[in-house]
């Protein structure tokens, strides 16, 4: 299975006592599907995977199968502290119906680079599912060099790496290792566009929760290297990617949702974006159902 594309981390919606939004999240779904985005991250660091029990994130991920019903991959975020309890989320991912893992560097304990050698090996090993390495350094104070991945590259269960770190440098040293079947994802939707012009085969979008139309076709153009279109774009939206990092991620991107209709809050330690960004939030809102409409009138790519 080869990723490629736009393809939406997505937020978790809750209810306003702070329990799972079942309908909030089959709506979220079935809207990504109508958009066009080309695969679904379930339980990532977007969707609050830390805040959900086991139960939430099993029910998270079979509502989301009944509801893709195979129509995109479902990737299941299944990065733990530590190799066992990392295997045991992807086996619990496996058995609920997702069919990919996407796993981050364990956060907090600061491996080498060898123990992660051993860790995605081991988890490719005995998970029961593809993985997709996730090197986001700034959650996890671990960074997954590219001589790393140079030595998972070749393991038949690692089928690619989604990577957050922004450097241009670093996403040409991961281009320059890529074989086939092994798919390199930007993390970042800021620098993903420069990155898909440069050979990168797609992105694992935040913004895409609230603009599922307008970042498929960032990828569409970016991706068949058109420059000038994708850049002018990309330039469209800018603001948007400077209010998702406005606060720690998903604050601001749930700020979006919630104005749109999925969901009603975080959990704590999370909390709503602060009442200083409201006014921004929905400013922004009212551009992006504007900007939605429009993307929706240019044709997808094949």
């Amino acid at each position: 299975m080869f990723l490629s594309g736009c393809i939406t981390a997505l937020a978790t919606p809750f209810s306003g006592s702070g329990s799972l939004d079942l309908d909030a999240w089959r709506d979220l779904l079935k809207q990504q599907l109508r958009s066009g985005v080309q695969g679904v991250v379930v339980a990532g660091s977007t969707g609050e995977a830390a805040a959900l029990s086991d139960e939430e994130y099993l029910t998270l991920i079979r509502e989301a199968v009944q509801v893709v019903a195979g129509a995109v991959p479902i990737l299941a975020g299944t990065g733990q502290m530590n190799t066992a309890r990392t295997i045991a989320q992807t086996r619990l991912a496996a058995e609920a119906g997702a069919q990919i893992a996407l796993v981050v560097t364990p956060p907090y304990v600061r491996a080498t680079q060898a123990g992660l050698v051993a860790h995605y090996r081991a988890v490719a090993d005995e998970g029961g599912l593809p993985v997709v390495l996730y090197n986001v350094p700034g959650r996890t104070g671990c960074d997954l060099l590219p001589e790393t991945v140079a030595e998972l590259i070749d393991h038949p269960g690692i089928i690619g790496i989604k990577e957050a770190r922004s450097e241009p440098e670093r996403m040409k040293a991961l281009l320059a290792l890529r074989r086939e079947g092994f798919a390199v994802l930007s993390g970042d939707d800021g620098t993903a566009s420069r990155a898909m012009l440069a050979g990168a085969d797609g992105l694992i979008s935040v913004g895409a929760n609230a603009m599922p139309v307008a970042f498929r076709r960032l990828c569409d153009l970016s991706r068949a290297g058109e420059a000038a279109q994708a850049t002018q774009w990309d330039a469209g939206l800018a603001e948007f990617y400077t209010f998702l990092g406005i606060e720690p991620n998903p604050i601001p991107v749930k700020a979006l949702l919630q104005r749109l209709g999925f969901g009603q809050g975080l959990r704590l330690p999370l909390l709503p974006l602060s009442q200083g960004h409201a006014e921004l939030a929905d400013r922004l809102v009212a551009q992006l159902v504007v900007l939605e409409e429009q993307s929706s009138r240019e044709p997808l790519a094949a």
